[in-house]
């Protein structure tokens, strides 16, 4: 599973966490998209599964401002492109936002898909590049742990209560009809 990389440059360029990724060589940075890639869209529904490796070749961190994520992912067709899939609830690790749910920077959406697809080492090796790197996977490993053994959706929207009663998005209301 190639880590891919779209680059909008809309963060502080010595912060970014996909800049380091692409000048260490653990990630590829792409201008377009293929039908076999796996694009992180926090805004689809369907959230990323170990079978999902079945059907893509890559998987494609869109490496944009949190303020601009809802202008780039909604209303633009970057993210139309590719298989669009977002990663099951998770908490972040960096200093930023450590913690926080679902606010993850680029190279913890991209290493947290990466583990659920069964490419644990990739993920870690990513995440050795960061001196709190260590601590996502450490902070999500039971949460990651199930991801990835997880054979459905309604499985990961299963997990995601369990583990966060306080969570409420739009699809726990589809599956619990």
């Amino acid at each position: 599973m190639k880590p891919l990389i779209y680059m909008l440059h809309q963060d502080d360029p010595f912060k970014c966490t996909a800049a380091k990724l692409v000048r260490f060589r653990l990630a590829t940075p792409v201008k377009s998209i293929s039908k076999t890639t796996i694009v992180l869209n926090p805004f689809s529904e369907a959230p990323v599964l170990r079978y999902d490796r079945t059907v893509a070749d890559s998987v494609c961190a869109i490496d944009c401002s949190w303020e601009r994520a809802d202008e780039v992912l909604k209303h633009q067709r970057l993210a139309a492109q590719g298989i669009a899939r977002r990663l099951p609830a998770m908490l972040a690790a960096n200093p930023t936002n450590y913690a926080k749910l679902d606010k993850l920077s680029s190279v913890e959406a991209l290493a947290g898909a990466l583990y659920i697809l069964n490419e644990k080492e990739l993920a870690a090796k990513m995440m050795d590049k960061f001196k709190w790197g260590h601590t996502f996977l450490e902070l999500n490993v039971n949460l990651l742990l199930d991801y990835a053994d997880a054979e459905t959706e309604e499985q990961v929207v299963e997990l995601e209560k369990e583990y966060f009663p306080q969570l409420v998005r739009n699809y726990f209301r589809k599956t619990s009809k």
